[in-house]
Formats: C-alpha cells, structure tokens, sequence
C-alpha cells in the first residue's frame, strides 16, 4: 500500500513538474517575443539575398562617388570633397530605394537646402551650441515646405555648424555634387540588380 501510494505520489510531482515547466516556457517565450519588439523586433524580415544587394551597392555607389568627387577636388584645387553624411544617404538609396525619403528631390533638395541653412547659421550665430539646434530646426522645417525630407540632410546643417562653414560654395560641392553623383549611382545599380529606383507616379 506504501509503495502504491508513493509510485501514486510520485507521478503526480511529475506531472505537476512537467505541467509547471510548460507554463514557465510559455510565459518566457511570451515575455521575449514582447520586449525583443524594443530591440528591432518591428523592422520587416529582410532576405540574405536583399541584405548583400544592398550592402554591396552601397560599397560600390560611394567608390564611384568618392573617386569622382575627389578628382573634381583635386582638379579645382579644393580639399572639400566629401559630406559626412554621405554614408547616411546611401543607406536610404541602396537599402531603401522606394522610400520617399530616398529620392532624388528629397536627397538632393534636401542636403543642398540644409547646407546652405547651416552655413547661414554659421555666419549669423557667432555661438555654436545656439547655431548647431537653429540650423537642425530650420532644415527640418525647410525640407517640409519644399517636401524633400531626407533625414541625413539634417547632419549635413550640423555639420557645417560644427566645422564652422562659412563658404557657400561648400552646399555646390561638395554637398550638391555629391548627391547627384549618389543618385545618379543609386539609379543604376537598383535598376540593375531589379529594383526600381526612383520611383514612378501611378498612372
């Protein structure tokens, strides 16, 4: 009778055991699935294939941009011939092509505008940490009313702050060349490897 209790007892633990280790992982996995939702979770699945092609065009986009703007560079006599922000913009035109945010208004209107308002930021507002917020805020609401948002074109009135630009060349070339060169890069290597860029309206 002891034995049948404890072999009785015994699979009830078990049960409980394998009962209480079913809910335990349950609890975790939906606990993980919720906060990995902070740590990228919301980002669309994106194939190998899609990742590679865009990396890639990336590499190849800013070699071709880079090597011809350092050759005007170097045929004007100037030492600016890269924006910064360039790696920002590429994203966008090889990894996003079809975002609004990619096209080449918004690419090109957009870092050309903020150039300007960051170099008129620099010359107006002798104190930068003044200058470096007014010029960001301007461009953001100059990009609204043309309808060219780039998001990177934001880094370009910050960094003409911070590098205290005071030429108006500097929003030609490098900012404006570059990004035709980056468009203009961007066309052909996503019409090549299957995307359309830039986009079309619908007819």
């Amino acid at each position: 009778m002891r034995k049948l209790l404890a072999s009785y007892g015994g699979r009830r633990i078990r049960k409980c055991l394998i009962s209480y280790r079913g809910q335990l992982a349950s609890y975790a996995s939906t606990h993980i699935k919720r906060y990995s939702f902070y740590l990228g979770g919301d980002q669309p699945h994106v194939t190998w294939t899609e990742r590679f092609r865009s990396s890639c065009g990336a590499f190849v986009g800013l070699m071709l941009v880079l090597t011809i703007a350092k050759y005007l560079g170097e045929l004007s006599g100037l030492d600016e011939w890269l924006m910064a922000s360039l790696g920002a913009s590429a994203l966008l035109v090889f990894a996003l092509p079809g975002s609004p945010m990619a096209q080449p208004w918004a690419v090109i209107a957009g870092n050309t505008l903020s150039a300007l308002i960051g170099i008129t930021a620099a010359n107006l507002i002798s104190e930068p940490l003044l200058a470096m917020p007014i010029a960001v805020a301007l461009s953001i609401l100059g990009m609204f009313v043309l309808r060219c948002l780039h998001p990177p074109a934001a880094a370009v009135a910050l960094i003409t702050v911070l590098g205290h630009v005071l030429h108006y060349r500097y929003a030609l070339f490098p900012v404006m060349i570059d990004s035709v060169l980056l468009v203009l890069a961007g066309a052909i290597y996503s019409n090549m490897t299957g995307k359309k860029y830039p986009n079309h309206p619908a007819r």
